[in-house]
Parts: C-alpha cells; sequence; structure tokens
C-alpha cells in the first residue's frame, strides 16, 4: 500500500469519526473550557495542551496496536479492566479540576460576580494535559477502529502515521472551541461548568466502579 493512499485513508477515516470524537470528547474538554479564563488565545493554549497530549495518546496506542495487535481487541475480562480504570482515572481528574476552579475563583467571584481566572498556566495546561491524555487512551469506537487498521501495517512507522494522520483529521472538528474565549465569564457561567463538570465525573466513576465490579451499565 502506497504512502499517499495510507494517508488519504487515515486523514478520511478521522474527518468520518470526527463527529463520535467530539460526542466522547465534548462533555469533558466544553465544561472545562468554559471555566477557564475567557479569551481566544487563553482557550486556544488550554485546547492545544489538550489535543497534544491527546496526540501522545494516540501514539502510544498505534504502538501498541501495532506491536501486540491482539491488545486492540483483548479479551473480555481485560477490555473491561482498561475500560474501568480509565473511567475512574478520568472521574476522578475531573473532581480534582472542578474543586481547583473553585477554589482558584471564589475571591474573584465573592468581590464582584465577575472571573478572571488567568490562571491557564498554573492550573489549565497541567489540567488540560491530564485530560487530554486520558480521553486520548479512552478507547471510544472510532479509536479502536483507528487501532485495528494500524495493527494490520507493515511496520511501526506507518502505523504511527496513520494515527497522526488520524489524529489531524479529528482535530479540525475541535478547532471552532477556541470561540468559546468569546463567552463572557461570570459566576453563573462558572457555577454551571463546575456543575457540569461534577455531574460528567460522577457519571465516568459510576461506569468505571461498575465496569470493575463486573456489571454492564451499557446497553
Amino acid at each position: 500500500m502506497g504512502g499517499p493512499f495510507l494517508v488519504g485513508e487515515a486523514f478520511l477515516l478521522g474527518l468520518a469519526s470526527g463527529p463520535a470524537c467530539v460526542a466522547s470528547c465534548g462533555p469533558v474538554v466544553v465544561p472545562s473550557l468554559l471555566a477557564e479564563g475567557a479569551g481566544w488565545r487563553l482557550n486556544a493554549r488550554y485546547l492545544s495542551s489538550f489535543l497534544g497530549t491527546r496526540f501522545l495518546g494516540y501514539l502510544l496506542f498505534a504502538a501498541i496496536a501495532w506491536e501486540l495487535g491482539v491488545l486492540v481487541s483483548p479479551p473480555p475480562a481485560v477490555r473491561t479492566l482498561i475500560y474501568g480504570g480509565i473511567h475512574v482515572l478520568l472521574g476522578v481528574a475531573l473532581l480534582w479540576y472542578a474543586r481547583s476552579i473553585g477554589r482558584g475563583c471564589a475571591h474573584a467571584c465573592a468581590a464582584s460576580g465577575l472571573v478572571s481566572i488567568g490562571r491557564v498556566g498554573k492550573r489549565g495546561v497541567p489540567g488540560a494535559a491530564i485530560l487530554g491524555l486520558l480521553t486520548g487512551v479512552s478507547l471510544c469506537p472510532p479509536f479502536v477502529a483507528a487501532g485495528l487498521r494500524a495493527a494490520q501495517l507493515s511496520n511501526l512507522a506507518a502505523a504511527l502515521l496513520f494515527f497522526a494522520v488520524f489524529f489531524v483529521a479529528t482535530t479540525l472538528w475541535f478547532v471552532p472551541f477556541v470561540g468559546m474565549g468569546c463567552v463572557r465569564r461570570n459566576a453563573s457561567v462558572i457555577f454551571v461548568a463546575r456543575t457540569a463538570m461534577i455531574l460528567v465525573a460522577l457519571y465516568y466513576l459510576l461506569a468505571g466502579v461498575a465496569m470493575l465490579a463486573g456489571r454492564r451499565i451499557y446497553g
């Protein structure tokens, strides 16, 4: 299979999988973006950190998928353990993030009703990196489909190239999120964003614990 054909296949697969990726990662990234400081530059920095570590997760999975192809379709018990563990870690990370946001903006909210978090370099970027890495290895259906295809390629370089192009194509669907920097932050917006993060975190925790306990909560 030629290089151009491989690149085109990966790009089309990523482009077609974009909506599913947004549906999977959107509940995580949208509330956390809204909770950060306003401004497209801050949002771009946050989103870059999120997508950067998500990309690392993609490449890690690509290497594993090629070296140990059976890992992309593991036995049910192993798959449940992986899914459950990642869900629990993601839930814990979201709860930590929501708590740190509350502590960071409490004084600003109380003083003027306006929120000027402006701490992306200290809290947002590390938080975005953690969330990006965890969502990057969450094994959503498009991710597994790309992993199955990568495992069939003749060498590791081709597998990594496939996932890199796949990532670029899916990332195009996240670019509009930078526009959230134009949303004016105030106490109400931060409250809604934190509440959404807590609810999503509780969902992931419940799902992860249920998986690890051997109960299926998905249809």
